[in-house]
């Protein structure tokens, strides 16, 4: 995986994460891991408000670019803007678009060129990385 050049405003140290993160929000924000697929209960949230970031309650998604994706996983076709930031990850033998929250740099997922009208994006998005806050 290639990281991000970026500087985030939230930044601590590894310990810090640790205690402030389950030990899956860990693995999946600060290790670029990825939870079960299916395994989270955002997947099925319907209602109208905004996915934010578990480690530092940055605003990341609205409900309304939310889609069934059939991945088992959280998916949008847009981010909300500003919000998230990329890199190449060249992992597992290939190369993909990894997806990481711009404040403070938690890997969120991946994004790929096939989703749905109007951006063709489909940003998956491990759940665990996630909060919502219902409208």
């Amino acid at each position: 995986m290639t990281q991000s050049s970026e500087t985030f405003e939230v930044v601590k140290s590894d310990e810090e994460w640790r205690r402030q993160l389950t030990a899956e929000q860990y693995h999946v924000l600060r290790e670029h891991g990825t939870e079960r697929a299916g395994s989270c209960a955002l997947l099925r949230e319907k209602r109208a408000g905004t996915f934010t970031c578990v480690a530092c309650g940055n605003p990341l998604f609205k409900s309304g670019p939310k889609f069934e994706s059939g991945t088992g996983w959280p998916s949008f076709f847009a981010p909300i803007e500003g919000s998230v930031g990329s890199s190449t990850d060249r992992s597992f033998f290939m190369t993909r678009t990894e997806v990481h929250c711009r404040r403070c740099g938690g890997h969120l997922g991946h994004v790929f060129e096939d989703g749905p009208p109007p951006t063709g994006l489909r940003y998956c998005i491990n759940g665990v990385a996630l909060t919502f806050e219902p409208e």
